[in-house]
């Protein structure tokens, strides 16, 4: 039996603590720069809806401080969403900062949700690298960072008529990787200790 869980929403079309994932997803599916994240107990909700977002998802604690980047609050943070598997797919990035929306994707049919993380890494890679900008990029997909890694996108979907768009940005990514160096840091997002990655399309 799964674990019972509190959401607290600090901004949504509502704020407030919930009871249930069903009722926070009313307050943040579709808001953008929504900002929430899940609690284990009530009193954990309470005593941190009864402060800032960016103070609770940063972590007060030696090993949360371990484990969330100084900088959390300056970057770009990437998704992808994929309605079916495979099935329409699109991708965006948004200020880790402020929630306002810097590029969107989409949407592309016959296409999967790794290609989509896959495609909004790259993406925020060259975009960061063409405006000169010196901060980290967050994803919450290790299948992408390492296929970023490796500049090669490892699905295994196979090219349709459909989906023909899809593998033309494949190709362009691929070969942008192989053509161009970058120091940006590419953080695994923790979505267990700092709430939904701030590029989440909130159709969970």
């Amino acid at each position: 039996m799964a674990k019972r869980k509190y959401y607290v929403v600090w901004e949504g079309r509502g704020t407030g603590i919930f009871d249930s994932w069903a009722e926070c997803s009313m307050m943040v599916q579709g808001y953008n720069g929504a900002k929430y994240k899940s609690f284990a107990t009530r009193e954990e909700a309470c005593d941190a809806f009864r402060r800032e977002y960016w103070d609770v998802v940063k972590g007060t604690s030696k090993d949360s401080q371990k484990k969330n980047p100084i900088n959390i609050r300056q970057g770009l943070a990437v998704d992808a969403a994929c309605s079916g598997n495979p099935g329409k797919m699109e991708y965006r990035g948004v200020s880790s900062a402020t929630g306002k929306e810097i590029f969107r994707q989409g949407v592309f049919e016959d296409s999967t949700n790794n290609i989509g993380e896959f495609l909004a890494i790259v993406h925020g890679l060259s975009f960061l690298k063409a405006n000169g900008m010196d901060c980290p990029l967050y994803t919450d997909s290790v299948t992408a960072i390492s296929w970023v890694r490796s500049k090669k996108c490892k699905t295994k979907l196979l090219p349709t008529q459909k989906n023909t768009k899809t593998f033309e940005l494949i190709a362009r990514a691929e070969q942008w990787l192989k053509t161009n160096d970058f120091s940006t840091p590419i953080i695994k997002w923790d979505t267990e200790h700092w709430g939904e990655i701030p590029a989440d399309f909130g159709r969970k």
